[in-house]
């Protein structure tokens, strides 16, 4: 369902989320990522942010489900951007920052927790990892995709399935996207 959204909408997507200004995540995530720092854009959507990362001189990989957003996502980002989703990544403390912007919400609630451990065994130990959710209760679906939605206390339990992990901040921003009104839960998370 998800993915067939974004295969069908996906330059819709990418113009509607290319140029929005995400200055100040960016700043909360990277103030904990050494020089040269390995990333991985989880679910990379337009590329906007693996790009922007790029031109901050961090070594980005990237990938997203929709063979049509991986298209777009490497022409505009110039990053490696691979077609796979969460249940493919097998990596192993290979990464120094993780980055999942909007995208873990699309991963259905009883599969979150095995998702959250792959992306966790990616990690380096010492890692920062940045995930954010609509905030909200529950499992919906709206025009097409599935979400998931977190308010502070369900990423928490999820949290507790990745002991490892540990949560440095969590906070709540409205959209930055114009014309639209949601909050969304931001965290940004450690590996122990």
């Amino acid at each position: 369902m998800t993915d067939n959204y974004y295969q069908q909408n996906a330059q819709t997507f990418f113009d509607g989320t290319v140029n929005v200004d995400m200055s100040s995540l960016y700043q909360t995530f990277t103030r904990h990522l050494p020089p040269d720092a390995r990333v991985l854009d989880a679910g990379c959507g337009s590329g906007r942010d693996s790009k922007a990362f790029r031109e901050m001189g961090y070594q980005v990989v990237a990938f997203d489900a929709s063979s049509e957003m991986v298209a777009l996502a490497r022409r505009h980002s110039g990053v490696e951007v691979a077609q796979m989703t969460f249940t493919d990544v097998d990596a192993l403390e290979r990464y120094d920052g993780i980055w999942c912007c909007a995208s873990l919400l699309h991963v259905p609630h009883r599969e979150l927790p095995a998702a959250m451990r792959r992306l966790a065994r990616a990690l380096k130990p010492g890692g920062v990892w940045y995930v954010s959710f609509k905030y909200g209760d529950g499992e919906r679906e709206k025009d097409g995709r599935r979400f998931t939605d977190m308010r502070e206390t369900s990423l928490k339990t999820l949290l507790e399935s990745v002991p490892e992990v540990k949560v440095l901040e969590m906070w709540t921003t409205q959209d930055k996207r114009p014309g639209r009104d949601e909050v969304w839960l931001n965290a940004i998370l450690s590996k122990r």
